[in-house]
């Protein structure tokens, strides 16, 4: 396919290697005649090796066929984590290099996740839009502070910090979206 239709999260053979696109930025020509480039931020599949490439619109891409098999996250082996298949329940173990930053929003539990495989073998993770994790430790709201709700650094369950409304306390269950990092909200 087109690099022009390449979407992130797309895999893509190159170089010999195969990689998942994360990120792509699109640069338009500067005066006539000029191409539209495509810069791809890509991680190598397994491996998690990172990648920078650009493209014209033009070029053309192997895209890798990729399943996508939906995917509760049941315990950690080591360093590993491991995933078990919700329909016939085939563990899929992946090292901490292949998950990533995902490894911040991953909790006992956690369903709805998609591991991707290739030739049999798991590779990445795609993560729920929104996990719920527990603030274990933020500062107290300030009394009598001022009318504007300042944002506040609070430490979750599973390691990561983020910025949380002022008015969220230790213990309270928070939606994250694991695409930003940001704040989503209460949990039930």
């Amino acid at each position: 396919m087109r690099a022009s239709e390449i979407k992130k999260g797309n895999v893509v053979e190159y170089n010999n290697g195969v990689y998942q696109v994360r990120d792509i930025e699109r640069s338009s020509p500067q005066g006539r005649g000029g191409n539209v480039r495509f810069r791809f931020i890509m991680y190598s599949v397994p491996g998690g090796a990172k990648l920078d490439a650009s493209f014209d619109a033009d070029d053309n891409l192997v895209e890798v066929e990729l399943l996508r098999r939906q995917a509760t996250f049941s315990y950690k082996d080591g360093e590993a984590f491991v995933f078990m298949d919700d329909e016939d329940y085939t563990p899929y173990t992946l090292d901490p290099e292949a998950i990533g930053e995902a490894a911040g929003y991953i909790t006992d539990g956690l369903s709805g996740i998609y591991v991707q495989v290739i030739d049999e073998q798991p590779v990445a993770v795609q993560l729920p839009q929104h996990v719920a994790l527990e603030v274990v430790e933020t500062p107290p709201e300030l009394k009598g502070g001022t009318a504007t709700k300042r944002p506040k650094p609070a430490r979750l369950s599973t390691g990561i910090e983020i910025m949380v409304p002022e008015y969220i306390a230790n213990g309270e269950r928070i939606l994250v979206n694991t695409t930003t990092g940001e704040f989503g909200g209460r949990a039930d």
